[in-house]
């Protein structure tokens, strides 16, 4: 069931804190809720043509220029080169819900966020549904979703595609190699050892 959208941007607010403001935006410019710190009306609809060209190399809001890192059919994560924060990004065949994360903020974790909250808005069954993937699923199956958290499903679903996409992991992991930044690679370096002992590769 659909929940009203200022109810769902001010619990993605609390629930990461580094997400700075939000919009809402149905359509190419119809804004349907904005957090009041956020006027993006002038520059709504260069950003929803931008994001569905999915080849949008950068992006303007407020006079600030942000290098895409990926724009696919759901998602968009543009980060300001000069340390402005990033704008990031949900869609789907409804709504389109931009965010404004600080500089320090992570945005991996809150492109998730906003796919979930975006999915909150939503009259239709969410793209995040592992079922709907599924197929038809056995009875032993069925059981066992049941007892694992739809929510927690999604993310780990979220993240699977996110992992897939080449504009994904692989561009995160492009970009700050190219920035040459030490601790996101030294750190990048530490959860690859960690996956291949957990998977013993």
């Amino acid at each position: 069931m659909p929940t009203d959208p200022a109810t769902v941007v001010n619990n993605l607010l609390q629930r990461d804190p580094s997400i700075i403001a939000a919009a809402l935006v149905q359509g190419r410019d119809t804004i349907l809720y904005s957090t009041d710190n956020w006027d993006v009306s002038a520059d709504i609809s260069r950003v929803i043509s931008s994001w569905n060209s999915l080849t949008a190399q950068f992006i303007m809001i407020s006079g600030v220029k942000y290098s895409v890192l990926q724009c696919t059919s759901e998602r968009l994560v543009a980060t300001s080169i000069r340390g402005e924060g990033h704008i990031l990004g949900a869609k789907d065949e409804e709504h389109k819900l931009i965010i404004y994360l600080e500089p320090d903020g992570e945005p991996m974790g809150a492109t998730m966020d906003t796919a979930r909250a975006l999915s909150q808005l939503s009259s239709k069954q969410t793209y995040m549904d592992g079922n709907a993937q599924l197929g038809g699923a056995s009875k032993p199956s069925a059981s066992v979703g049941a007892n694992i958290d739809p929510q927690l499903k999604g993310e780990v679903q979220s993240f699977l595609e996110w992992i897939k996409d080449s504009e994904g992991l692989s561009g995160y992991i492009n970009y700050y190699l190219q920035q040459n930044n030490t601790s996101i690679i030294s750190e990048l370096s530490k959860i690859y050892a960690e996956l291949r002992q957990i998977f013993g590769v």
